[in-house]
């Protein structure tokens, strides 16, 4: 079987504004790094580990680096106080965690952000994901399809609507709506029976990763708050929740529960934690044995009827989106290529399941010992991750 390695790349607002459209200088990028260092010293104590290591910093146009350290291999250049050199054009670029000549890496596309808690808030997920070995956590993003049906998305939203009132509630007046929040999931996890284990997987990776993040950003409380809420609601206007819900989840859970019932909650956290049975337990919340009746009688008190005429609206046009991908790539003549030793980038936000079929990738990289494939039309990735379907190529590299 294939080694499957892939790394989901967000689009990220800030980037587009950062402080340097053209070629960044290792002074700043120094400095940048120097600070990161020093404010993963000082929390230490949230792994009991310091998260700060070796560290990418990636120009995606040209793909010059700039590192804290020098390679095994020696393809790096100490100049300015950094390491400087090119990415090989094999290896796809992405915030991620990578493994390339000798070392274990966090990579960040640059530019970075001129805003410190955001450039913190980034690095540092990252750097957790570098060090998720040493941590005894396995990056495994499991895909949770039911979350693109209506009952998954709409038991999500109702979920996160709950989240949202318990972050911007008092002290500990926001523990009603922590109850209901997970009684949402609860029946979530009922309508969909697979759901509880796949969406753990997700929030084991990239929840915790962001929750780190979140953490060391060095966010006030009312920051924090601010963000967090501001996340919630930009959230929902994604098209799909699919790969992307554990940014959200796990930081809020975890926040709460930092700052309400156990500030180092995470420690007690491996591979083996049911993250939903573990705030149920923190927080005494009782699951009643009848939550269709609670959800009735609350779903009001959560935009509700909003929701559901929302989401019911997108069903039926995607319905017609997955009709059409399923013409495209299964009906018609297409292309299939099976992998070998696949690495793969792409966007989390906009992916289209296809029942029994795999997921639709709108835009995406893939690079493998056949060469580099670049998709910016769609590509439909089997349900084993096995292999790619593409359209029938219209012109060879000879233009013909």
């Amino acid at each position: 079987m294939a080694r499957l390695i892939f790394t989901a790349v967000l689009a990220i607002c800030w980037v587009l504004k950062a402080f340097s459209q053209g070629k960044p200088l290792p002074n700043q990028l120094g400095e940048y790094l120097t600070d990161v260092s020093n404010v993963t010293a000082r929390n230490r104590s949230l792994w009991n580990i310091d998260l700060y290591g070796p560290i990418l910093l990636v120009d995606p146009r040209s793909r010059d680096l700039y590192s804290n350290e020098r390679d095994s291999a020696g393809v790096l250049v100490q100049e300015s106080g950094l390491f400087i050199g090119k990415l090989p054009k094999e290896i796809n670029i992405a915030n991620t965690s990578i493994r390339w000549n000798g070392k274990r890496w966090a990579m960040i596309l640059l530019p970075l952000s001129e805003n410190r808690i955001e450039r913190l808030n980034l690095i540092t997920h990252e750097l957790f994901h570098r060090a998720q070995p040493e941590l005894k956590f396995r990056s495994i993003n499991a895909d949770n399809n039911h979350l693109d049906k209506k009952q998954g998305r709409i038991y999500l939203r109702l979920e996160l609507e709950a989240l949202q009132k318990a972050l911007e509630s008092p002290g500990r007046e926001g523990l009603p709506h922590i109850i209901s929040a997970m009684r949402f999931r609860k029946l979530r996890h009922q309508i969909f029976p697979d759901a509880d284990s796949t969406e753990n997987l997700l929030e084991l990776n990239e929840g915790l990763a962001e929750y780190t993040g979140i953490i060391m950003s060095g966010r006030t409380q009312e920051q924090m708050t601010e963000h967090l809420v501001k996340s919630l609601v930009e959230f929902q206007q994604n098209k799909t929740f699919v790969r992307s819900f554990a940014y959200q989840t796990t930081p809020v859970y975890g926040y709460l529960t930092h700052k309400l019932v156990n500030k180092n909650w995470n420690q007690d956290i491996t591979m083996q934690t049911n993250l939903t049975e573990y705030f149920i337990t923190q927080f005494k919340i009782n699951i009643p044995s009848d939550l269709n009746t609670f959800a009735s009688r609350v779903s009001a008190n959560y935009n509700g009827e909003p929701i559901r005429q929302e989401d019911q609206q997108r069903e039926d046009n995607n319905l017609k989106l997955i009709n059409e991908m399923t013409l495209k790539f299964i009906k018609s003549p297409h292309l299939e290529i099976g992998f070998e030793r696949m690495n793969i980038s792409f966007d989390p936000r906009n992916l289209i399941p296809l029942e029994n079929y795999g997921t639709v990738y709108p835009n995406l990289r893939i690079t493998d010992n056949w060469g580099i494939l670049t998709v910016e039309d769609g590509a439909l990735l089997s349900a084993d991750w096995s292999k790619v379907v593409v359209t029938v190529p219209q012109e060879n590299s000879n233009g013909k």
